[in-house]
């Protein structure tokens, strides 16, 4: 055995040597890298995602992470796409320790989330997964809360915003505004614009939906390494999202989403009220912070042009750092802030 009086000498020379080098190096700025380092390659407690919840809602059997006392203040996070809900595992633990009662849903198509039918059309459409969410808050009995999301997720939680006001205390969306249509989305963008949504025109063959079929764990982490250039995820971190790409009505959702963008694909006409709403742009009333990252690499809209959507009290926040599209991942901290932000302006 080692003796412990030369391993305790050993430990503090080291921890000696660690701090000269800290002051020789600029000291808290070396310290600060170490924390952006650990937290990049960090693996929270996610014990409350590996404990899935499933409650009936809507057409849905909803698979979804809950942490935090049952009576707190609830907050619903909600992820995009290709990502699952482990995107907001640290920002869960986070707000969990506030004291608040965190909801991360799957989407339809990812996860444990199951339809209940096998006739139910598999509609990616953006109304059928926000109405989702309002049926999940309604099979929980939870009446209003704090609602955030990235990617897929901001859009179903700007439309919840925009739609049921009444339902959303308050908003956290990262890139703004990303409420769209089939009309708006007819007209043609730039060249450098159009290459950045080349896995759209790719979905809309039947090529791309064999090919998605059989790949859709190399064609995930090719988006995630593209829209978050500077995020050194590691292969586990990766892996534990990716298995939620393994539902069974994935690649139909994603599928249909993006075509039904293009209007390559009808929606269901339960919907089209809906639709009609939104293809107007409707303003958002509720107090709103808005995110982005400042090395996304997806396509995401200029802060600029969105302000004037938010019609509460609003703030907008670039999260420097090399942080791309999984903001919330990637930032969890700040994310956490933002949520704390936007109940803040609703008080």
């Amino acid at each position: 055995m080692e003796n412990t009086t030369d391993l305790g000498r050993r430990r503090f020379l080291s921890i000696a040597a660690l701090t000269v080098a800290a002051a020789e190096f600029g000291g808290l700025n070396l310290l600060k890298a170490q924390t952006s380092i650990n937290r990049k390659n960090s693996r929270p407690d996610t014990a409350s995602f590996d404990n899935i919840k499933q409650i009936q809602a809507g057409v849905l059997d909803v698979g979804y992470a809950e942490a935090g006392p049952a009576n707190g203040e609830p907050v619903i996070l909600l992820h995009g796409w290709p990502y699952d809900i482990h995107s907001y595992a640290e920002v869960s633990t986070l707000l969990a320790a506030q004291g608040y009662r965190v909801i991360v849903p799957h989407l339809r198509g990812h996860g444990t989330t199951k339809f209940l039918s096998a006739q139910t059309v598999r509609n990616g459409q953006q109304a059928a997964i926000a109405t989702d969410i309002i049926a999940l808050m309604d099979a929980l009995k939870i009446e209003k809360a704090i609602i955030g999301g990235f990617d897929w997720g901001a859009r179903t939680a700007n439309i919840i915003a925009a739609l049921w006001p009444e339902r959303c205390k308050a908003l956290v969306s990262v890139s703004g505004y990303l409420i769209g249509s089939q009309q708006a989305n007819k007209a043609p963008l730039p060249p450098k614009a159009e290459l950045s949504w080349w896995y759209q025109f790719y979905f809309a063959t039947e090529r791309g939906r064999m090919g998605y079929e059989a790949n859709r764990r190399d064609f995930a982490k090719l988006i995630w390494e593209t829209a978050s250039p500077q995020w050194h995820f590691d292969d586990a971190t990766f892996q534990r999202s990716a298995v939620s790409l393994d539902n069974p009505d994935h690649v139909a959702i994603v599928i249909h989403n993006y075509r039904w963008r293009l209007g390559l694909a009808d929606g269901e006409a339960k919907y089209d009220d809906l639709e009609k709403t939104l293809a107007t742009g409707p303003a958002i009333t509720v107090p709103t912070v808005t995110l982005e990252g400042d090395a996304n690499g997806a396509p995401h809209p200029d802060p600029v042009n969105y302000a004037a959507k938010f019609k509460g009290k609003y703030a907008h926040h670039t999260i420097k750092g090399g942080i791309g599209h999984n903001l919330p991942q990637e930032a969890p901290k700040a994310f956490a802030d933002a949520i704390i932000e936007a109940i803040s302006f609703a008080k």
